[in-house]
């Protein structure tokens, strides 16, 4: 094993036309630990990030959207954050840190960008999921997360006009 064939760095090569033993990459290759998950650069130290920034959600709201954030959600937020978001869910009641609600007032007033950057980097006690939940998840997880808090703070004045007179039993 010692002393086995091969070319070592920028050494002649009669097997390659152009007589380079090192070749060269193959376009779109990135080196290994370099790929930023979160598809967007690296904040300088201090400032937010392009996503922790955004206040609009960057793909269409559509009913699929939320299923599949709430699908999501059920899988990776729920362990911890529980499924109606207070804060208390069975990884909690084992022992491990509560997260905060996630109806409180700094996070329902947080712009959408930043539920999406901590999920992407982590917080405090939360790890980042950045491997576990592709960018278009962590979207649509942000999504469900704003329903939930706008489920848990409706009013009847929230519900459209045909259905809070279903509701109050109103005639049509």
């Amino acid at each position: 094993m010692y002393d086995q064939p091969k070319y070592k760095p920028l050494e002649k090569s009669d097997f390659f036309a152009d007589q380079r033993a090192s070749r060269p990459l193959v376009e779109g290759t990135v080196a290994r630990g370099t790929l930023n998950l979160a598809a967007a650069p690296l904040p300088a130290p201090g400032a937010p990030s392009a996503e922790a920034l955004s206040t609009t959600l960057p793909v269409p709201l559509t009913r699929e959207l939320l299923l599949r954030g709430r699908q999501r959600y059920e899988i990776f937020c729920a362990p911890c954050h529980d499924r109606t978001g207070s804060g208390a869910g069975m990884v909690v009641r084992r022992g491990y840190r509560p997260p905060p609600s996630l109806h409180i007032d700094r996070l329902r007033d947080a712009p959408i960008g930043q539920l999406y950057d901590v999920m992407t980097r982590g917080l405090g006690a939360m790890p980042d999921y950045a491997q576990q939940v592709p960018p278009a998840d962590r979207w649509a997880i942000a999504a469900y997360i704003r329903a939930l808090q706008l489920s848990q703070r409706a009013t009847i004045q929230d519900v459209p006009e045909p259905e809070r007179r279903r509701l109050e039993g109103t005639p049509r």
